[in-house]
């Protein structure tokens, strides 16, 4: 099994930053992906970020710049840097990764989300 725990969100006024990160545990192999999802209110949960362990980091078209995910493959470690917030961006906040097991198995995993609360 593994386990995703993520820390950093919380509360922040209109134009403030958060940074997220997720640490990834358990029977590992390898992690080809590792990433944030985000969910708002009513709504299905959609891609803010994504790392790859080959290549640049795949964003959500509404990022346009303010966001930068980056990982640490030692640490088995995903960051998100947010940078000028607005109240759109409030949202339960996903960490994912895609694993593969030390028997070749792979899989997706999700953490339990973190709560990010933009206000105006």
């Amino acid at each position: 099994q593994v386990q995703l725990v993520e820390s950093g969100g919380g509360s922040v006024q209109a134009g403030g930053s958060l940074r997220l990160s997720c640490v990834a545990s358990g029977s590992i192999f390898s992690i080809s992906s590792m990433g944030w999802y985000r969910q708002l209110p009513g709504k299905q949960r959609e891609l803010v970020a994504r790392t790859f362990s080959h290549g640049s980091p795949r964003y959500g078209d509404f990022v346009k710049g303010r966001f930068t995910a980056s990982r640490d493959d030692a640490l088995r470690t995903v960051h998100l840097q947010m940078n000028t917030l607005a109240p759109e961006d409030t949202a339960v906040y996903y960490c994912h990764a895609f694993v593969t097991a030390p028997d070749s198995l792979s899989r997706a995993y999700w953490g339990q989300g973190t709560q990010v609360t933009v206000s105006s």
